[in-house]
């Protein structure tokens, strides 16, 4: 059977021709893998308490480190007189190589999210000259880059949370949480887009709609990432207990079903995203719900014979499923809590694919 022409093409389709979406799409999953690396670096600069290390917002300036001796003084008396420094670090006589290792991986950190953002401008830029972005998608693409703008502008407010005078010794598990959030939405939209334009490239499909279901299993997700935020800023994972294959840290906790100590004279609100108890109860036991709307995801992928796209999804959730519980036993071993976080961002594609691949439309 001969291909349609190009003049069969449907009109809401180009701007340029449809063979232009593909390489598109190859550019918005390379973007979307150097979220991926992103985050796997904030889970480390977060758990090496390496966050505050750098005092100061320097858009273009900050990518070149401190390459004098003189530099590093000036850069390691600065962290000096924040309250993380002083409550932690300088008690524990932390040296100036010491500084310089946490210093590497927020530079790092802020490093990458420089090139994603280049990563995303200047190809974007280069298919609007040439008009090769097709009819409705600019939005989206502008979108998807004013999003990552915004993931800068979070990060730093984030950091500034841990830098005041009335500053505890970590950043607002608030801001951490919007940080972790922002980046994972926007690592779902360039996942949703370039599976758009793949089906624009090889098939002419319009773009696929957001079903009930697909919205619901998002949502769920989107909230169980949310409290496993706020666990980690609240440095919640260590109220368990820890000891591999030990009941006491899971299920249970502190040899308890539901936590004993959790504060509630500040009201619901404040247990619920403040103690550090209730926080992770809910994290960990929200998991068992999202898992079931997954489940039920991979059935209706079956039966829409998208098999691929099951598998792919219970891989993902029965992995992050095991690295949770193995972070809990470890007590937050940070390779492994690392990988919790990277197969967190893994869940998010799988789930948008699944999405995705339930609201195709021909």
């Amino acid at each position: 059977m001969k291909a349609p022409s190009r003049k069969a093409r449907p009109s809401h389709a180009l701007i340029g021709t449809v063979d232009d979406t593909r390489p598109m799409a190859r550019w918005l999953l390379i973007v979307a893998c150097l979220v991926i690396m992103i985050v796997c670096v904030g889970g480390i600069t977060r758990l090496t308490e390496s966050g505050l290390s750098i005092t100061e917002w320097k858009p273009v300036t900050g990518a070149i480190p401190p390459l004098t001796d003189a530099q590093w003084q000036i850069e390691f008396a600065r962290y000096k007189h924040i309250p993380q420094y002083i409550d932690v670090n300088g008690p524990a006589g932390m040296t100036l190589s010491q500084y310089k290792g946490i210093y590497f991986w927020e530079w790092f950190h802020r490093l990458l999210g420089r090139v994603i953002g280049m990563a995303m401008v200047l190809p974007l830029a280069w298919f609007w000259i040439r008009r090769t972005i097709p009819l409705g998608y600019r939005p989206r693409l502008v979108a998807l880059t004013a999003l990552i703008g915004l993931q800068g502008t979070i990060g730093w407010l984030m950091v500034h949370s841990g830098l005041t005078p009335d500053a505890q010794d970590r950043v607002s598990h608030y801001w951490l949480a919007a940080h972790l959030i922002t980046a994972l939405f926007t690592l779902g939209g360039l996942v949703w887009t370039a599976l758009d334009l793949r089906a624009l490239g090889a098939e002419g499909d319009p773009p696929a709609r957001l079903t009930r279901f697909g919205a619901l299993a998002l949502v769920a997700l989107a909230m169980q990432i949310f409290m496993g935020a706020m666990v980690a800023g609240l440095r919640a994972g260590y109220v368990a207990g820890s000891g591999w294959f030990h009941v006491d840290a899971w299920p249970l906790m502190q040899g308890s079903f539901f936590p004993d100590g959790v504060d509630w004279t500040g009201g619901l609100f404040h247990a619920l995203f403040d103690d550090l108890y209730l926080t992770h109860f809910v994290h960990r036991w929200w998991a068992w719900v999202v898992v079931a709307i997954l489940i039920a995801m991979g059935r209706r992928l079956k039966a829409a014979r998208r098999r691929e796209v099951s598998f792919t999804l219970h891989c993902a959730f029965g992995l992050q499923v095991v690295l949770g519980i193995s972070t809990v036993w470890s007590g937050v071993s940070i390779p492994i809590a690392v990988a919790h976080q990277v197969c967190a961002a893994l869940l998010v594609c799988a789930t948008t694919w699944g999405a995705h691949a339930l609201g195709r439309r021909r």
